[in-house]
């Protein structure tokens, strides 16, 4: 699946992604909620550009590098986006809504200082 030349990198992630199985990549793409695709879908037309209607037949020309830049990008907004879909579903669970400024941190970090001898 994972077909990258090897540029002498010792990248742990590439070699793991391209021991796995196309099954076991299915399988952890199954679990991607439709709201996760949906928001990827549109992220990824809006760094390509709006593309025509299906009448039309359009090709994309790229580059190895820039399509790598995009795929990164993609998988990048599929991990975020995941992990706040995460924190959603426990805010829900919990009923508690965290900040996500940084007054949280300031808050974490005000206690630790204070917490030291």
């Amino acid at each position: 699946m994972f077909e990258i030349q090897d540029t002498g990198s010792n990248n742990a992630l590439l070699t793991y992604l391209k021991n796995q199985s196309p099954e076991a990549l299915e399988q952890v793409a199954k679990h991607v909620s439709p709201e996760i695709r949906q928001i990827i879908n549109q992220n990824i037309q809006g760094l390509v550009g709006m593309l025509p209607s299906p009448q039309f037949q359009v090709s994309v020309t790229t580059n190895h590098e820039n399509l790598a830049n995009l795929l990164g990008s993609a998988m990048m907004t599929g991990y975020f986006l995941s992990q706040m879909e995460t924190r959603m579903k426990l805010d829900q669970t919990f009923g508690s809504s965290l900040p996500l400024t940084s007054e949280a941190d300031d808050k974490v970090d005000k206690n630790f200082d204070e917490s030291e001898p």
